[in-house]
């Protein structure tokens, strides 16, 4: 499943389960890690619809730029899928 996805550069208020430096950046789909209930809904107690829960991979390249130690490294982040969009969504 090699698809580019980018992190949806939003800021919206309370717990959010997605790293504060990879948002608006793009990755490659790793693979997929099955459905879970909402981490962030679950934090207030909510009802947690299930979501789909993927392993993103990152260059440290798209991650840090020209201050990467070495460019060709990678990151991998667990990310779910409401935080991901098409990589082709025009960037923040």
């Amino acid at each position: 499943m090699a698809e580019r996805v980018r992190v949806r550069a939003i800021t919206p208020p309370g717990h959010v389960r997605a790293p504060w430096y990879l948002r608006g950046k793009t990755g490659m789909i790793e693979r997929p890690l099955g459905e879970f209930h909402n981490p962030e809904q679950l934090a207030y107690g909510l009802p947690a619809a299930k979501k789909r829960l993927y392993r993103v991979r990152f260059s440290m390249a798209e991650i840090w730029g020209e201050a990467a130690e070495n460019v060709t490294d990678t990151l991998d982040a667990e990310i779910y899928e409401h935080w991901l969009e098409p990589e082709d969504t025009h960037a923040p």
